[in-house]
């Protein structure tokens, strides 16, 4: 459905500090650094969909960007198993996420685990396994 998504973040090194470690245990690391704007592509497996991540600053496209006009944006990874959820969970929190849901069974067969990045953005990282019917 995505191409890409962007979010801007107040600290960028914080930020993609925070999202390198708690995303690679679900296979999605930085593929692309742009030291010129300060940002970071992640990829998983394929080119697409990527997420970029940069800083709240300067202008973009015509808006004035600052920690004010940041706001907060639910962003859910799909992970390859349960143990990928619990690592997640546990290496976001080792890099300065805060809890926002420990990994549990949510409901018809889907497992996952909810941390708070340094901007109050809620990252999800989840399974959905077969039920039977």
């Amino acid at each position: 459905m995505f191409d890409h998504l962007g979010i801007f973040v107040s600290e960028p090194e914080r930020s993609i500090g925070f999202l390198e470690a708690c995303l690679a245990p679900l296979g999605i690391h930085i593929v692309e650094r742009q030291p010129e704007w300060g940002s970071v592509i992640f990829c998983g497996a394929g080119e697409f969909p990527f997420l970029w991540v940069g800083p709240a600053r300067g202008d973009y496209y015509g808006t004035e960007m600052g920690r004010s006009a940041a706001r907060p944006t639910h962003l859910s990874f799909v992970a390859p198993s349960r143990e990928a959820v619990d690592e997640f969970h546990r290496l976001g929190l080792l890099a300065g996420g805060r809890d926002n849901g420990v990994p549990e069974d949510c409901g018809e067969g889907y497992y996952a685990a909810y941390l708070l990045d340094p901007d109050g953005n809620n990252i999800e990282a989840g399974i959905r396994e077969k039920t039977a019917n």
